[in-house]
Protein backbone atom coordinates (compact mmCIF):
# COMPACT_ATOMS: atom_id res chain seq x y z
CA UNK A 1 0.00 0.00 0.00
CA UNK A 2 0.99 3.52 -0.94
CA UNK A 3 1.05 5.53 2.09
CA UNK A 4 -1.06 8.92 1.73
CA UNK A 5 1.14 11.66 1.26
CA UNK A 6 0.93 14.83 3.73
CA UNK A 7 1.22 18.35 3.32
CA UNK A 8 -1.04 21.73 4.22
CA UNK A 9 -3.30 23.81 3.03
CA UNK A 10 -2.56 26.54 5.18
CA UNK A 11 0.35 28.39 2.62
CA UNK A 12 -1.65 28.88 -0.39
CA UNK A 13 -3.92 27.83 -3.42
CA UNK A 14 -4.27 24.27 -4.58
CA UNK A 15 -4.79 23.13 -7.84
CA UNK A 16 -6.10 19.36 -8.90
CA UNK A 17 -6.81 18.18 -12.11
CA UNK A 18 -9.34 15.69 -13.10
CA UNK A 19 -8.89 12.49 -15.24
CA UNK A 20 -6.79 13.15 -18.36
CA UNK A 21 -7.22 9.69 -19.81
CA UNK A 22 -4.60 9.92 -23.11
CA UNK A 23 -5.71 13.59 -24.06
CA UNK A 24 -2.90 15.95 -23.82
CA UNK A 25 -4.14 18.47 -25.95
CA UNK A 26 -6.50 19.39 -22.91
CA UNK A 27 -3.43 18.93 -20.33
CA UNK A 28 -1.39 21.71 -21.99
CA UNK A 29 -4.73 23.93 -22.09
CA UNK A 30 -5.03 22.96 -17.94
CA UNK A 31 -1.23 23.91 -17.97
CA UNK A 32 -1.88 27.61 -19.35
CA UNK A 33 -4.79 28.17 -17.35
CA UNK A 34 -3.45 27.62 -14.19
CA UNK A 35 -0.22 29.76 -15.20
CA UNK A 36 -2.77 32.46 -16.05
CA UNK A 37 -4.40 32.18 -12.35
CA UNK A 38 -1.41 32.56 -11.11
CA UNK A 39 0.01 35.47 -12.84
CA UNK A 40 -3.88 36.89 -12.08
CA UNK A 41 -3.81 36.10 -8.77
CA UNK A 42 -0.40 35.28 -7.20
CA UNK A 43 1.64 32.35 -6.16
CA UNK A 44 -0.09 28.67 -5.64
CA UNK A 45 1.49 26.40 -3.61
CA UNK A 46 0.81 22.72 -5.42
CA UNK A 47 -0.90 21.22 -8.31
CA UNK A 48 -2.46 17.59 -8.17
CA UNK A 49 -3.43 15.46 -10.69
CA UNK A 50 -6.01 12.85 -9.57
CA UNK A 51 -4.83 9.61 -11.54
CA UNK A 52 -5.80 7.64 -15.02
CA UNK A 53 -3.42 9.46 -17.47
CA UNK A 54 -3.83 6.90 -19.69
CA UNK A 55 -5.97 4.90 -21.94
CA UNK A 56 -9.22 6.05 -23.90
CA UNK A 57 -8.06 9.32 -25.70
CA UNK A 58 -5.04 8.91 -28.06
CA UNK A 59 -1.66 10.06 -26.15
CA UNK A 60 -1.25 8.05 -23.19
CA UNK A 61 2.19 8.33 -23.90
CA UNK A 62 2.57 11.71 -24.09
CA UNK A 63 0.29 12.72 -21.01
CA UNK A 64 3.15 10.65 -18.77
CA UNK A 65 6.25 12.13 -20.57
CA UNK A 66 4.54 15.52 -20.28
CA UNK A 67 4.58 14.80 -16.53
CA UNK A 68 7.29 13.41 -15.94
CA UNK A 69 9.45 16.86 -15.84
CA UNK A 70 6.83 18.40 -13.76
CA UNK A 71 5.01 21.22 -16.56
CA UNK A 72 3.39 23.07 -14.10
CA UNK A 73 4.31 26.66 -12.37
CA UNK A 74 3.92 25.14 -8.94
CA UNK A 75 5.20 21.81 -7.27
CA UNK A 76 3.59 18.60 -8.54
CA UNK A 77 2.15 16.07 -6.62
CA UNK A 78 0.70 12.69 -9.14
CA UNK A 79 -1.91 10.19 -7.75
CA UNK A 80 -2.60 6.58 -9.28
CA UNK A 81 -5.56 5.87 -11.47
CA UNK A 82 -7.66 2.33 -11.20
CA UNK A 83 -5.89 2.31 -15.01
CA UNK A 84 -2.71 2.86 -14.43
CA UNK A 85 -2.64 -0.40 -12.22
CA UNK A 86 -4.08 -1.94 -14.63
CA UNK A 87 -1.15 -1.58 -16.81
CA UNK A 88 1.16 -2.66 -14.38
CA UNK A 89 -1.27 -5.75 -14.00
CA UNK A 90 -1.25 -6.52 -17.89
CA UNK A 91 2.75 -6.42 -17.31
CA UNK A 92 2.53 -9.50 -15.33
CA UNK A 93 -0.68 -10.92 -16.21
CA UNK A 94 -1.40 -10.74 -19.95
CA UNK A 95 -4.76 -12.39 -19.36
CA UNK A 96 -6.39 -8.55 -17.95
CA UNK A 97 -6.17 -7.33 -21.83
CA UNK A 98 -9.40 -9.34 -21.93
CA UNK A 99 -11.10 -6.47 -19.46
CA UNK A 100 -8.55 -3.92 -20.02
CA UNK A 101 -9.58 -3.72 -23.71
CA UNK A 102 -12.89 -2.33 -22.75
CA UNK A 103 -11.16 0.22 -21.01
CA UNK A 104 -9.07 2.09 -23.38
CA UNK A 105 -5.57 -0.46 -23.72
CA UNK A 106 -5.84 -0.66 -27.35
CA UNK A 107 -5.35 3.48 -27.65
CA UNK A 108 -2.87 3.09 -24.96
CA UNK A 109 -1.14 0.43 -26.52
CA UNK A 110 -0.95 2.22 -30.19
CA UNK A 111 0.30 5.39 -28.13
CA UNK A 112 3.25 3.05 -27.51
CA UNK A 113 4.07 1.85 -31.12
CA UNK A 114 2.53 -1.59 -29.99
CA UNK A 115 0.69 -3.63 -32.87
CA UNK A 116 -2.85 -3.95 -31.93
CA UNK A 117 -4.57 -5.83 -34.81
CA UNK A 118 -4.04 -9.34 -32.95
CA UNK A 119 -5.36 -7.51 -29.15
CA UNK A 120 -8.03 -5.88 -31.22
CA UNK A 121 -9.25 -9.65 -32.60
CA UNK A 122 -8.35 -11.20 -28.74
CA UNK A 123 -5.52 -12.75 -29.62
CA UNK A 124 -1.87 -13.53 -28.59
CA UNK A 125 -1.64 -11.14 -25.46
CA UNK A 126 1.57 -12.35 -24.31
CA UNK A 127 3.22 -10.73 -27.68
CA UNK A 128 1.16 -7.64 -27.15
CA UNK A 129 2.11 -7.64 -23.23
CA UNK A 130 5.97 -8.30 -24.15
CA UNK A 131 6.32 -5.68 -26.09
CA UNK A 132 4.65 -2.82 -24.27
CA UNK A 133 7.10 -3.84 -21.83
CA UNK A 134 9.84 -3.16 -24.37
CA UNK A 135 8.31 0.15 -25.81
CA UNK A 136 7.68 1.30 -22.28
CA UNK A 137 10.59 3.83 -21.60
CA UNK A 138 12.24 3.22 -17.79
CA UNK A 139 11.26 6.21 -16.80
CA UNK A 140 7.75 6.20 -17.79
CA UNK A 141 7.38 2.74 -15.99
CA UNK A 142 9.15 3.98 -12.74
CA UNK A 143 6.85 7.17 -12.85
CA UNK A 144 3.69 5.08 -12.32
CA UNK A 145 4.91 2.91 -10.01
CA UNK A 146 6.03 5.86 -7.98
CA UNK A 147 2.55 6.90 -7.72
CA UNK A 148 0.83 7.66 -4.62
CA UNK A 149 -2.73 7.08 -4.14
CA UNK A 150 -3.97 9.98 -1.75
CA UNK A 151 -2.52 13.27 -0.55
CA UNK A 152 -4.21 14.91 2.29
CA UNK A 153 -3.85 18.49 3.80
CA UNK A 154 -5.55 20.02 6.48
CA UNK A 155 -8.92 20.51 5.05
CA UNK A 156 -8.75 18.00 1.86
CA UNK A 157 -8.08 14.50 0.89
CA UNK A 158 -7.12 13.88 -2.24
CA UNK A 159 -7.58 10.60 -4.28
CA UNK A 160 -8.74 9.00 -7.83
CA UNK A 161 -11.96 7.18 -7.00
CA UNK A 162 -12.89 7.81 -3.83
CA UNK A 163 -12.95 6.40 0.22
CA UNK A 164 -14.74 3.64 1.89
CA UNK A 165 -17.26 4.71 4.45
CA UNK A 166 -16.32 4.42 8.06
CA UNK A 167 -12.92 3.70 7.69
CA UNK A 168 -10.14 6.21 8.37
CA UNK A 169 -8.39 7.84 5.79
CA UNK A 170 -5.03 6.47 6.77
CA UNK A 171 -6.37 2.63 6.79
CA UNK A 172 -8.26 3.34 3.32
CA UNK A 173 -7.03 0.65 1.11
CA UNK A 174 -5.18 1.52 -2.16
CA UNK A 175 -8.14 -0.73 -4.22
CA UNK A 176 -10.90 1.55 -2.58
CA UNK A 177 -9.12 4.89 -3.32
CA UNK A 178 -8.37 3.66 -6.94
CA UNK A 179 -11.62 2.22 -7.72
CA UNK A 180 -14.42 2.77 -5.22
CA UNK A 181 -17.78 3.96 -6.60
CA UNK A 182 -21.51 3.39 -5.24
CA UNK A 183 -20.72 2.89 -1.18
CA UNK A 184 -18.68 6.49 -1.93
CA UNK A 185 -20.70 7.94 -4.27
CA UNK A 186 -24.22 7.46 -2.15
CA UNK A 187 -22.64 8.05 1.22
CA UNK A 188 -23.45 11.63 2.92
CA UNK A 189 -20.61 10.76 5.60
CA UNK A 190 -18.94 13.59 6.99
CA UNK A 191 -15.36 12.04 6.27
CA UNK A 192 -13.72 14.88 8.06
CA UNK A 193 -11.70 16.44 5.26
CA UNK A 194 -13.77 17.04 2.17
CA UNK A 195 -12.35 14.57 -0.39
CA UNK A 196 -11.27 16.01 -3.93
CA UNK A 197 -12.27 12.79 -6.51
CA UNK A 198 -12.75 11.86 -10.01
CA UNK A 199 -12.87 8.30 -11.76
CA UNK A 200 -17.02 8.43 -12.26
CA UNK A 201 -17.59 10.53 -15.43
CA UNK A 202 -20.05 13.09 -14.90
CA UNK A 203 -21.18 16.42 -17.17
CA UNK A 204 -20.35 18.94 -14.68
CA UNK A 205 -18.47 19.10 -11.41
CA UNK A 206 -20.29 17.12 -8.52
CA UNK A 207 -20.43 19.48 -5.55
CA UNK A 208 -21.55 17.77 -2.16
CA UNK A 209 -20.43 18.62 1.69
CA UNK A 210 -18.38 15.78 1.90
CA UNK A 211 -16.81 15.75 -1.43
CA UNK A 212 -16.37 17.00 -4.83
CA UNK A 213 -16.07 15.01 -8.31
CA UNK A 214 -14.10 16.68 -10.53
CA UNK A 215 -13.97 14.21 -13.92
CA UNK A 216 -15.86 15.73 -16.08
CA UNK A 217 -14.87 12.82 -18.86
CA UNK A 218 -12.37 14.32 -20.70
CA UNK A 219 -11.58 12.01 -22.89
CA UNK A 220 -15.25 12.23 -24.99
CA UNK A 221 -16.06 15.42 -23.81
CA UNK A 222 -13.53 17.45 -24.33
CA UNK A 223 -13.48 18.99 -20.96
CA UNK A 224 -10.70 18.80 -18.24
CA UNK A 225 -11.85 20.06 -15.14
CA UNK A 226 -9.06 22.08 -12.80
CA UNK A 227 -9.91 23.04 -9.34
CA UNK A 228 -8.54 25.98 -7.66
CA UNK A 229 -9.14 25.75 -3.72
CA UNK A 230 -8.24 28.47 -1.97
CA UNK A 231 -8.95 30.40 1.74
CA UNK A 232 -12.22 31.85 -0.11
CA UNK A 233 -13.41 28.89 -0.79
CA UNK A 234 -12.96 26.91 -4.49
CA UNK A 235 -12.90 27.74 -8.19
CA UNK A 236 -13.20 25.50 -11.38
CA UNK A 237 -10.82 25.99 -14.28
CA UNK A 238 -12.35 24.77 -17.04
CA UNK A 239 -10.66 23.16 -20.09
Amino acid sequence: MHAAQAGTDRMGRIYAIGDIHGRLDLLERAIVAIGRDIDKRGPAELTLTLGDYIDRGPSSSGVIERLLANPFPTPHVALKGNHEQVLEQFLVDPRILDEWRGGGALETLHSYGVPVADAMMGRNYDAASKALAEALPAAHRDFIAGLKTSYVTDRYFFCHAGVRPGIPFAEQSDNDLMWIRHEFLSSDEDFGRRVIHGHTPVAEPDVRPNRINIDTGAFVSGRLTCIALEDAGYRFLKV
